[in-house]
C-alpha cells in the first residue's frame, strides 16, 4: 500500500494539469479520508494507507480531476473562521462575501437589540455569522430553496446559534410583518451568458443562485425596491454584486430614494458591495 508521501505525490501529478493548487487539493482530500489535519501528513509521511483508505482517496482525487469543487467533495468550507457544511444545493462560500460581514458589523450596534434579515441565505453563512457576532440581534434568514434552508438550519445548530428564524420565501414574500435595521443579501447577479459560468467551481454550483435576468440585475432590483419599504428610519440595505455593476446599482439605489449610497471594493480591489440607507 502507498505511504502518505507517495499517495500525495501521485495525486499531485494527476491534479497539476487541471487545478491551480494541486498540492493543497491533494492534502485536503487525504485529510478528509484519514480524518486528520495537514500537520499529520507532514509528521507521518511514511505512514501507510489501508486498502480502503487508498481506494477512497482515489475516488476523491478522480472527482477533483473532473473539476468537482473541493468544497462539494469535502462537504465543508471555511468562512469568517468557522467551518460551514455545504452541498451542491448551495453556493460555495467565498472570501469576497466577508466584505458583507465587515460592513454589516460596522453598521449594527453592539450590545443593542436590532432586526436583521438575510435574503437568499444559502448555507447560512451571512445570517449565522452576524447572529454569532451580534447575539442581541433578532435575525431572519430566507431562501426559496427548501434544501438550502435545511443546510442553513444544520449550520446554525452546528455553531450553536439559536436566535435565527428561517423561512422558505422568495425574497420578502413569505416573511412576518415588521421592519428591519439591516437588510443584507448576496443574490444572483450573473447574466445568463456570463462567460464565468463555464469556468471553475461555477460550473457545478446551483444556477438559480447565480443567474438573474436583466443582465443579472433583476433580483437586486426586486430587493432594492421592496427593502426601502421594509427598513426602519436610518436602516441599511447591503447587497453583493458583480464587479462591473457598481455604478448601475448606485444609480438604482439613488433613484429609489436611498441616501448615503456607497460601493465598496473586495479583496481584489473590485467594486463588490453597495450600501444604501433609508433616512
Amino acid at each position: 500500500m502507498p505511504t502518505i508521501k507517495t499517495a500525495l505525490t501521485e495525486a499531485f501529478s494527476l491534479l497539476q494539469s487541471v487545478n491551480e493548487s494541486p498540492l493543497l487539493d491533494a492534502e485536503v482530500l487525504l485529510c478528509k479520508v484519514l480524518g486528520k489535519d495537514r500537520s499529520y501528513l507532514r509528521a507521518w509521511p511514511d505512514g501507510e494507507l489501508s486498502p480502503e483508505q487508498n481506494q477512497a482517496y482515489q475516488v476523491l482525487v478522480n472527482a477533483r480531476r473532473q473539476g468537482k469543487p473541493i468544497a462539494y467533495i469535502t462537504g465543508t468550507r471555511e468562512f469568517w473562521s468557522r467551518d460551514f457544511l455545504v452541498s451542491p444545493d448551495v453556493l460555495i462560500p467565498r472570501p469576497d462575501t466577508e466584505l458583507l460581514i465587515e460592513l454589516s458589523l460596522v453598521l449594527i450596534p453592539t450590545n443593542q437589540p436590532c432586526r436583521i434579515i438575510d435574503l437568499g441565505t444559502g448555507s447560512g453563512i451571512i445570517a449565522i455569522t452576524l447572529a454569532a457576532e451580534r447575539p442581541d440581534a433578532q435575525v431572519i434568514a430566507t431562501d426559496i430553496s427548501p434544501a438550502a434552508i435545511q443546510i442553513a438550519k444544520t449550520n446554525a445548530a452546528k455553531h450553536n446559534v439559536g436566535h435565527i428564524e428561517f423561512y422558505q420565501s422568495n425574497w420578502f414574500d413569505s416573511i412576518p410583518a415588521g421592519k428591519f435595521d439591516l437588510i443584507v443579501s448576496n443574490p444572483p447577479y450573473l447574466a445568463e451568458d456570463d462567460e464565468h459560468l463555464q469556468q471553475g467551481d461555477l460550473r457545478f454550483e446551483p444556477k438559480t443562485a447565480l443567474i438573474a435576468n436583466e443582465e443579472g440585475l433583476v433580483d437586486i432590483r426586486i430587493i432594492a425596491e421592496t427593502a426601502i419599504t421594509k427598513l426602519e428610519s436610518g436602516g441599511y440595505v447591503i447587497v453583493e454584486h458583480g464587479y462591473d455593476q457598481g455604478l448601475t446599482i448606485r444609480k438604482m439605489f439613488i433613484s429609489l430614494g436611498y441616501n448615503n449610497v456607497q460601493t465598496h471594493e473586495d479583496l481584489a480591489r473590485l467594486p463588490r458591495v453597495t450600501v444604501g440607507q433609508n433616512v
